[in-house]
């Protein structure tokens, strides 16, 4: 009887132990799930700003790292040339916007001024429109007394001069068109220099010792290209522009003598 009875306690004692541990794990697993889905909850709200921020540092950081790698010499004059394109590529652009003007409508102006006030107040619509088609017409306007021909040599030189006036500075576009990718290429054989420099140095050739020169090369001649290649799309932008307004600039001259033309016959 009595090993049957401590036979009983043992079970009992084995099924509570049991019934216990399984108890624990059945409260740690809920605790587990619960947490679980807590951090889902919590997870998109912070998840969608960690990358922006870290592309956007390592964009900046890569930028940094590969005009350091360039050479601050040469990568250097390569942003240079690069800002001062702009900055005069940008001012022709806004020269040549103000300089557009509704030619057609100014012709119309101009017709009705004469019909109604004379010469003076046509040559008063011109003062008080912008743009060098308008400067050409008080040109012409001006030497109406000394006959049609004389009206005529007057717009074409002044066209001439207005011409002029919108290709200001076109020039110091082609150069630094000309002298980035110039330099990207002198940064280039200076790269080469330095990479057989360092191999006769070490008296050995091995990779990492070419490397670093020729990666030196490839960076400024790539800087030297891409400035070159943002500058060149500039100037054909403002070299159409200024085609387009020449070609108005000589419609308009046209219709302008014809206008005065007119103007004298019906005087007569």
């Amino acid at each position: 009887m009595k090993k049957l009875f401590a036979f009983l306690a043992l079970l009992g004692m084995l099924s509570f132990g049991s019934f216990n541990v399984a108890a624990q794990e059945q409260e740690e697993a809920e605790v587990d799930e619960q947490e679980f889905m807590e951090q889902e909850e919590v997870a998109p709200e912070e998840e969608p700003l960690q990358p922006e921020t870290e592309e956007e540092g390592a964009l900046h950081q890569q930028i940094k790292r590969i005009f350091i790698e360039g050479g601050a010499g040469f990568m250097g004059v390569v942003l240079l040339a690069l800002i001062f394109g702009l900055a005069i590529s940008i001012e022709r652009i806004l020269y040549l916007s103000f300089a557009t003007t509704n030619t057609d409508k100014l012709l119309k102006n101009v017709e009705e001024a004469l019909e109604n006030g004379g010469v003076e107040a046509a040559k008063d619509v011109c003062r008080d429109t912008r743009g060098p088609v308008a400067s050409i017409f008080y040109q012409g306007l001006s030497k109406i007394d000394e006959g049609i021909d004389v009206v005529e040599k007057s717009v074409v030189s002044y066209g001439g001069v207005q011409t002029g006036l919108l290709e200001k500075n076109l020039t110091w576009i082609s150069l630094f068109i000309a002298i980035a990718p110039m330099l990207g290429f002198m940064g280039t054989v200076i790269g080469m220099i330095q990479a057989f420099d360092a191999i006769e140095v070490a008296g050995d050739i091995s990779p990492s010792l070419v490397a670093g020169g020729i990666k030196v090369a490839l960076i400024t001649t790539v800087s030297g290209l891409v400035v070159a290649i943002i500058l060149q799309i500039f100037y054909n932008y403002i070299a159409s522009k200024i085609d387009s307004l020449v070609n108005s600039m000589e419609d308009a001259s046209i219709s302008l003598i014809d206008i005065l033309v007119k103007h004298n016959l019906k005087k007569q």
